[in-house]
Formats: structure tokens, C-alpha cells, sequence
């Protein structure tokens, strides 16, 4: 199968997690693309969707899903989103799509982490896939010194703004073994945003798109 068909058979295998008659959290990226789309299935059967980035968002209202401010929102039973790197923890590295603070918040305000990946994504140690930081420009400088102090080497991602008008750091040459402990570090440094770790909010389940078919990895 192709990384797309993958990417659709766990985008609808994630249906099976969405809770009716409830609000449902709905992350940003291509596989959430396809989840979307499958979304719209069912969504007489759902009040709406919390969404983590104008993209996802704009999918939602033109498939007729009413998307709700999170602010209005107490807790949401699941938060069904995509991931760069997940480990065999539950731990990920998000944000390829420059939307990891929103996801993060939208991640914050669920009881559970969703995680739809194809296989590619399934990693043993994070740190692969380049690191994504959302800064306060005027940081990012900075900020990449304390990772080159760290042995990455950061650059900032060309032409991107985030949603929340900020600048995106990718770092390559990481390997983090500790992520809940650099998590905690990188979100002290002055200018920080969010760091693209998610281990404070790590995945509950992953829906992983393998060849054979889905796998389900509990965490």
C-alpha cells in the first residue's frame, strides 16, 4: 500500500475512538486529513470538534462540522491527531505542520491522545525527525545557541509563521532518551513558545498503518 493508503485505512480506524454525542479533538496534517474526511461520516453523530489550527479547521466547516473555541470547551474525551516520531512509550515529536502549541493545548484539555501514524513513524529513540520549536522571533537566536550548547544544531524554518504569528526552529543531530526531562527544559528557556516533545501529553493509543494492516499499540 501506498504511505497515503495507510495513512487513510488508520484515519478511519480512529472512528472507532470517537465518543458520540461529544465533542471531539481534531489534530492538523495530512492524516488527520483523511480522519477528517471519514469524520464527516458521522457527524450527526457527534456536537462538534475542538480544532488545533486554521487548516484543520476550514476541513471541519466544509464538511459541516461545527468547530467550538477551545476556551468553551472543559474536557473533551479524545484528541485524535498525527505525530513525526512516536516511540514504543507513547512519547512524540509533533509539529512538521507548525501547529504543536495549539495541538499541545488541544492535547492538555482531552483525557486521552489518539495517535494516527503509518508505520514510518514508529521510531526508538526520538530525535530523527528534526525537532520543532515555536520561538517569539525575537528569541530565536538564542534559543539556537542553547541547543547548539546541547550538540543540535537549529535553523529557522523559511517563510513559516505559526497561527499564533510566531517563528519555527527545527533542530537536527538530538537524540533525546529523556524526553519528559528536555520537554520540561526547553519550555523554560526565555522565548519558548512550546517545544515539539510530547511526553507530558503523550499518546494513549497509536493507530499505526502498517502493510498488513493497522496495529494498535496501548501505552
Amino acid at each position: 500500500m501506498t504511505q497515503d493508503e495507510l495513512k487513510a485505512k488508520v484515519g478511519q480506524a480512529a472512528l472507532a475512538y470517537v465518543v458520540p454525542h461529544t465533542i471531539v479533538g481534531v489534530g492538523t496534517g495530512s492524516t488527520v486529513n483523511f480522519f477528517i474526511d471519514a469524520l464527516a461520516g458521522m457527524k450527526q453523530q457527534i456536537i462538534g470538534a475542538v480544532s488545533s489550527s486554521e487548516q484543520s479547521s476550514a476541513r471541519l466547516r466544509a464538511h459541516g462540522i461545527e468547530v467550538l473555541d477551545s476556551n468553551s470547551v472543559a474536557q473533551i474525551p479524545v484528541y485524535i491527531d498525527g505525530a513525526d516520531e512516536i516511540d514504543a512509550q507513547g512519547y512524540m515529536i509533533k509539529g512538521g505542520g507548525a501547529a504543536l502549541t495549539r495541538e499541545k493545548i488541544v492535547a492538555d484539555i482531552a483525557q486521552k491522545f489518539i495517535c494516527i501514524a503509518d508505520v514510518s513513524k514508529r521510531v526508538d529513540t526520538l530525535g530523527r525527525f528534526p525537532l520543532p520549536v515555536e520561538v517569539i522571533p525575537m528569541a530565536a537566536a538564542q534559543v539556537a545557541r542553547q541547543f547548539e550548547a546541547l550538540g543540535g544544531q537549529a535553523k529557522l524554518r523559511a517563510g513559516v509563521v505559526t497561527d499564533n504569528g510566531c517563528s519555527i526552529l527545527d533542530v537536527i543531530g538530538l537524540k533525546i532518551t529523556d524526553p519528559l526531562s528536555m520537554e520540561r527544559e526547553v519550555n523554560q528557556w526565555p522565548g519558548v513558545v512550546t517545544v515539539g516533545i510530547f511526553a507530558r501529553n503523550k499518546a494513549s493509543v497509536c493507530l499505526l498503518g502498517t502493510p498488513l494492516g493497522v496495529q494498535t499499540m496501548m501505552f
